[in-house]
């Protein structure tokens, strides 16, 4: 009886004296470096966000904070990093859209963006640009809907990443125009904006953020923003209903995850952090330069907008046949 009573002393000051050690752990949170992986090529939308809000954080947090990109696989690459890292906070994954599509755009999907992650902080969103080689002749949506209609062959639009923002604003554009283009995969926006420019491919939607300087320098065509008003940072550029393609408004979003069963006191931490940080960048004006709104919600606001997101896009996947690859 008494060695029955000591074993569990024993196991309930284990229990206790477990928890008070993580506890005591994580309210030293952050005692290190903390790394950002974006699953990205360096130069893209998703990687001039991250670094503009690690250099903020880091000053917030006291520690280093560096960003790594892992580019490959639609994001999942760097995703899978993540996952497999240890849950204390100091790996987390700055992506977009992109990461909650994974099981609905890949066959073979590493992970389940739903269950294997740790939302944060959705962070901010920002209209996409349409814009198309410079050899190209057509001016509007409506004017590529037709050509593309007619000569399919010769339409193929550039994919950053499978379930990328502009993936599905892509498939939208096919959707609603019945004009059959052939999509192209890219590591990235970077290289799938060369290709535009260099007339390799024809047309490619992504984040303004990166998208714009080309088209300002007159190396790409601008031909709409999705969004239901110009944008104050190219007042030129029409909307999608403007250029002839009205229902055509995905746009992109930008978030954090840490890996699975992360401590709820340090998600709160990096949430918090993130958070002001945005809000410092929008305040000095980096992210309105940008075409860059900032958003400020909970993490468990955040996991339920990816929950809905997911639906969405699963129902507009689904009305073009898409078959995950």
């Amino acid at each position: 009886m008494q060695y029955r009573l000591w074993t569990a002393v024993v196991a309930v000051l284990s229990i206790v004296l477990g928890a008070t050690s993580v506890s005591a752990q994580t309210a030293k949170f952050p005692e290190r470096m903390i790394r950002i992986v974006v699953p990205f090529a360096p130069g893209g939308g998703v990687d001039t966000l991250a670094r503009l809000l690690a250099e903020k954080m880091q000053g917030d947090l006291g520690v280093n904070v560096i960003v790594e990109n892992r580019a490959g696989a639609s994001g999942t690459v760097g995703g899978a990093s993540v996952q497999q890292s240890a849950p204390d906070g100091y790996t987390v994954l700055f992506s977009s859209n992109t990461q909650s599509m994974a099981k609905l755009v890949m066959a073979n999907a590493p992970y389940d963006p739903a269950t294997d992650f740790t939302p944060i902080a959705r962070v901010a969103h920002a209209p996409l640009l349409v814009v198309m080689s410079p050899n190209q002749s057509e001016k509007t949506l409506a004017e590529v809907a037709a050509a593309a209609q007619k000569n399919p062959d010769k339409w193929t639009a550039g994919v950053p990443a499978l379930g990328s923002p502009g993936h599905m604003a892509t498939i939208q554009f096919m959707r609603l125009s019945n004009a059959k283009l052939t999509l192209t995969p890219y590591r990235g926006t970077a290289p799938a904006l060369t290709d535009v420019a260099g007339g390799h491919i024809q047309l490619l939607i992504d984040a303004m953020i990166v998208l714009l300087p080309m088209a300002q320098d007159n190396k790409v065509k601008a031909l709409a923003i999705t969004t239901p008003q110009r944008s104050k940072l190219a007042p030129n550029i029409p909307t999608t209903a403007e250029s002839g393609m009205p229902g055509l408004g995905v746009t992109a979003w930008f978030g954090m995850w840490g890996p699975k069963g992360m401590p709820a006191d340090v998600v709160q931490k990096l949430n918090a952090a993130s958070t002001k940080a945005v809000k410092e960048l929008s305040d000095s004006g980096k992210l309105a330069t940008l075409g860059i709104e900032p958003v400020t919600e909970t993490p468990e606001a955040f996991a339920k907008f990816m929950a809905d997101e997911v639906a969405r896009n699963g129902e507009l996947l689904k009305s073009v046949n898409f078959q995950p690859q």
